[in-house]
């Protein structure tokens, strides 16, 4: 190759190099430098993100990132983790747009998280892609937790009204917060990938909407009953089960539209609600053969002294016959209304003492 040639070759690489120093560095949602905790669908032009604690997370060497967004009704929020510190919340408006997530950082490596704190009611987002301030470097994606934890829950898991400190229990996305529930602190404390399978107002025989777990648990998207989540893509260590909650309370109201349509005029009877919670107790053993699953109730009032809940929830984990699976109650914390921080770490604390001296993994 002659001087002039290797001089030309030099000039155009140097030329190049710096006209994509020049742009912002821009990776779409498919891309492989992108960690998806949780039931999320990826598609060539976006993925759709719904369920609560569903997580995005990747590393970057830069200053600054953008994420472009679309969100279905304007009512979801995020915790933007920047470093392992919660640096903002993002509230997308309703349609397509892109936001500024992190900016004037200083130019080292950095790990980005996005934490769903709202639950899939509130509508689901869609993400097309990152960009980040020109000469940022993308690097490789954060690997998969050793351990995995998965939730089949409803409001308590959900986090719902945690974050509502005036005692109105407000339901409503603002005051929900999946960050803070017990779930998902237990799964931090023991460096887990988590996976939320968890709706508010849901139950196992009956809920305040008409769906009810055992109808819910196998979907991508809850709302969407043809298209069904592929178990293989995660196989959770531990399953915690905590539900009964709302069929404790509907099952006693003969009058609402829903005991109507499930149970007609006569409610279940003690045998038919432990039948109902031990065939979803099966459903998911057939789903996961070797997790450790724990059955647990609490801390609202089905665990209040004299319930027959706990009850039906013993009977069932005894009924199914199998060493690996346990009973966990979380005492009432006997105020109004959905448990506060404190309350859903009161529960974290116990639920992560039960597993220490319980659970082999």
């Amino acid at each position: 190759m002659n001087k002039f040639y290797q001089y030309f070759i030099a000039t155009v690489f140097a030329v190049t190099t710096v006209s994509c120093l020049a742009q912002d560095v821009v990776i779409k949602n498919n891309d492989p430098h992108i960690l998806y905790t949780g039931r999320v669908a990826v598609t060539d032009s976006n993925t759709m993100l719904s369920w609560t604690a569903t997580t995005v997370k990747l590393n970057f060497k830069g200053t600054g990132v953008k994420v472009l967004l679309n969100d279905e009704a304007g009512d979801n929020f995020y915790n933007v983790i920047i470093d392992g510190k919660i640096t903002s919340v993002l509230h997308p408006e309703k349609g397509k747009k892109e936001y500024i997530l992190a900016a004037d950082l200083p130019n080292i490596k950095h790990d980005l998280e996005l934490f769903k704190r709202t639950e899939w009611s509130m509508g689901r987002t869609w993400l097309y892609q990152f960009s980040f301030d020109k000469g940022t470097l993308v690097l490789a994606a954060p690997k998969s937790k050793k351990r995995k934890i998965e939730v089949f829950g409803n409001s308590i898991t959900c986090g719902y009204a945690v974050e509502d400190s005036t005692g109105q229990d407000r339901g409503t996305a603002p005051y929900e917060n999946g960050y803070i529930s017990y779930a998902a602190i237990t799964a931090r404390h023991f460096n887990a990938d988590y996976y939320s399978t968890s709706k508010s107002g849901i139950g196992i025989t009956i809920s305040w909407f008409p769906l009810v777990m055992p109808e819910m648990y196998d979907r991508l998207y809850a709302n969407d009953a043809a298209v069904k989540w592929d178990f293989s893509k995660y196989t959770p260590d531990l399953v915690i089960i905590n539900l009964f909650q709302n069929d404790s309370w509907l099952t006693q109201r003969p009058e609402h539209k829903e005991f109507i349509s499930r149970f007609g005029t006569t409610a279940p009877t003690p045998e038919q609600i432990t039948t109902a919670y031990l065939d979803f107790l099966k459903s998911v053993r057939a789903k996961y053969p070797k997790a450790d699953i724990i059955c647990a109730l609490g801390n609202m009032d089905a665990t209040r002294d004299g319930s027959p809940w706990p009850g039906y929830i013993k009977k069932a984990a005894e009924a199914i016959n199998d060493k690996k699976v346990y009973t966990c109650f979380f005492p009432y914390k006997k105020t109004p209304g959905h448990p506060n921080p404190a309350e859903q770490q009161a529960m974290a604390d116990q639920l992560i003492s039960f597993i220490e001296k319980t659970i082999k993994w």
